[in-house]
């Protein structure tokens, strides 16, 4: 990048703290398969940027967003948004820099219990203020009171829609769809802030072991999408489950419906990335529908 872009980062961080912020040192860092990510240094601070073309500032904008819900809710630890801009035809956020280490013994159980906290919420509605990106994907969150309506509407059909459109219709999409009352018997889900994208990548833990959580795509929905991502790519320690569970029990039917919430994020992986998520969405379509 230009020598403009980081006069212009540094004037910008400068004013959001008020302290000048002159970047001494850069380090090129994993920002995962979107963003470019770096650290940038100061003498005394540095902060966690992240950057990508000029049409993706909404892109940040909506990640500050979700990560001041988060922070506001006072459950989780997430790194803190400094700002976020325009400068030589580039977009950028600038985060709190949290330097890793390794879980702890107790870490896991912490972060089940954080999870539970922020699950435990009164909200008036299924959705959010405003739409967001799950990916590269945008994730529509019109506000609605009944769950299986915006689930299948905002999440399932918007998905299935999309891929149909990349070459992959899913075989008995709209029957599993017309089944989906089915899957909430005796389960009634009340609105819970949602990270919204918590899977093991999203999680970190501090030099002293202490969880946080980063990249949120929050709204309000069930309380199980979030579990159930956590168990898509390989799952957390066992720890982190028993201690949600004793915190916040699930229901029976989650088992059932963790395939199904989990079939949204297949559906969006093979939109994003293709095949073999397309296979894997299918066989999750003819699971789920006998249990129907």
């Amino acid at each position: 990048m230009s020598g403009a872009f980081y006069k212009s980062v540094e004037a910008k961080v400068s004013s959001a703290t008020s302290r000048s912020f002159p970047i001494v040192n850069r380090t090129s860092l994993h920002g995962g398969c979107i963003n470019k990510a770096e650290r940038i240094e100061s003498d005394d601070r540095s902060y966690f940027l992240k950057r990508n073309n000029e049409s993706f500032l909404l892109h940040f904008e909506e990640e500050q967003a979700a990560l001041d819900e988060l922070s506001g809710a006072g459950a989780f630890r997430v790194p803190r948004p400094i700002c976020s801009g325009l400068a030589d035809n580039q977009s950028y956020l600038v985060l709190e820099f949290i330097s890793s280490g390794q879980p702890a013994e107790t870490s896991w159980e912490l972060l089940g219990q954080q999870l539970a906290q922020l699950h435990q919420s009164a909200l008036p509605h299924f959705g959010w203020h405003r739409d967001n990106t799950i990916g590269a994907t945008k994730q529509i969150n019109n506000v609605s009171d009944d769950w299986i309506s915006f689930f299948s509407n905002r999440r399932l059909l918007y998905q299935m829609d999309l891929a149909q459109k990349n070459g992959f219709k899913l075989k008995n999409g709209p029957q599993l769809l017309e089944s989906l009352s089915s899957f909430f018997d005796g389960y009634s889900p009340s609105p819970s802030r949602l990270h919204g994208d918590l899977w093991s990548g999203n999680v970190g833990f501090d030099t002293n072991g202490a969880p946080f959580v980063f990249d949120p795509c929050c709204y309000y929905g069930d309380r199980e999408t979030d579990l159930a991502l956590s168990e898509f790519f390989g799952g957390f320690h066992p720890k982190f489950y028993d201690a949600y569970n004793e915190a916040y029990p699930l229901d029976q039917g989650y088992v059932k419906r963790k395939i199904l919430y989990n079939l949204y994020h297949c559906l969006n992986h093979f939109n994003l990335f293709g095949s073999p998520y397309d296979s894997q969405s299918q066989l999750m379509t003819n699971q789920l529908l006998k249990f129907v």
